[in-house]
């Protein structure tokens, strides 16, 4: 199924509604034969260029679902940068049903709730060890808030490798960043460099490159493997490795939509997605030191093409800088445009994994 397909369905998929979208996922229709067809889902991934959507989400979507389900149940699988939908329009799909079952980007792709970014706000998670105390603390909130405010259902929450600093230029450590034209991928991302004298340029991962190439950035924010991935070494030449964030995504369901599926398709995606969620953690930290290694070309890179950047250390300042700036003003602004009851729902969750309270 190619993505522009799929937009035609959930283009439709808004005029019909939610009634109609999850009727037409189960439809069995009238005359239906007395052993009917396996059910089919039609799932909205992740980022599609990425290993975490092409070893993972859609493996098990495409083919692992038939074969545990003994052929009852399939699915297709389409990225939402490929099925004609922006990413900040996929929470509210899902919530009215037009798409029922999707992976929502939430560090740069929500708007609609920042309480949502809570756990992946920038310059939180330095290492993988504290985005996964971070995103433990939060997650039951998490899961309750949605099911209550959404009527949508958390099914597992993923996460790429770090996302980092990519110049076209020298610079020596985070004050280095002054003045220089920085790609971020969200509100939180951008209170960051803007706390460091930069210049943050919002944009979709798909951009990175033409922007570099039209010399409209000298610098980007993402994630050490992806920007391997897609060249990014060929048209930068320092990279800093400190994790700014990390691309959190909750693969989430509308609630009527899950309801709706046989108990025992719910209870094999119930017991099944955990270790999906796993393994994509577990890629994402050994992708993110192979990403950095295969950039600056060092003798353990394994997955990607060994580049020739140059890194810039991380050092104590950097570090100090980092605990700083987001004490100071990324937690800050995330409260401005969370509203006053998120520094409650702070304080009871991430602050007692970070250290850091909301005042």
């Amino acid at each position: 199924m190619n993505g522009i397909g799929f937009g035609r369905r959930v283009r439709a998929a808004r005029a019909l509604g939610m009634a109609a979208a999850v009727a037409a996922l189960l439809a069995g229709g009238a005359g239906a034969a007395p052993t009917p067809p396996p059910l089919h889902l039609h799932i909205v991934g992740g980022l599609g260029s990425l290993n975490q959507f092409t070893r993972h989400e859609q493996p098990f979507w495409e083919t692992e679902l038939a074969r545990l389900s003994g052929g009852r149940y399939t699915a297709e699988i389409v990225p939402f940068d490929r099925a004609g939908i922006r990413s900040q329009e996929v929470l509210t799909l899902v919530q009215l049903g037009a798409v029922p079952f999707a992976t929502l980007p939430v560090s740069g792709g929500i708007t609609k709730d920042p309480e949502l970014t809570a756990p992946d706000l920038a310059g939180l998670n330095p290492d993988m060890a504290a985005m996964r105390r971070s995103v433990a603390a939060f997650r039951p909130y998490l899961e309750g808030m949605m099911r209550q405010r959404y009527g949508i259902e958390v099914l597992a929450l993923y996460v790429y490798p770090a996302q980092v600093v990519f110049c076209k230029k020298p610079f020596s450590g985070l004050k280095g960043l002054a003045g220089m034209r920085v790609r971020t991928s969200g509100p939180a991302q951008s209170d960051w460099i803007e706390a460091l004298g930069g210049k943050p340029v919002t944009t979709g991962f798909g951009d990175i490159l033409p922007y570099l190439s039209r010399d409209e950035l000298d610098c980007a924010v993402t994630g050490t493997m992806s920007g391997n991935t897609v060249g990014l070494d060929e048209v930068t030449t320092h990279i800093h490795p400190m994790a700014i964030s990390w691309g959190l995504s909750i693969f989430a369901a509308n609630g009527a939509a899950w309801n709706a599926l046989p108990a025992d398709l719910r209870a094999l995606i119930k017991r099944e997605l955990p270790r999906v969620e796993r393994d994509i953690w577990d890629e994402s930290e050994r992708e993110t030191a192979d990403g950095l290694a295969c950039d600056i070309g060092a003798p353990g890179c394994k997955a990607g093409k060994p580049g020739r950047m140059i890194e810039v250390p991380t050092s104590p300042a950097d570090e100090r800088l980092r605990r700083e700036i987001f004490a100071s003003t990324v937690l800050p602004r995330w409260l401005q445009r969370c509203g006053p009851q998120c520094a409650a729902v702070w304080n009871r969750t991430i602050a007692h994994s970070s250290g850091i309270e909301a005042r």
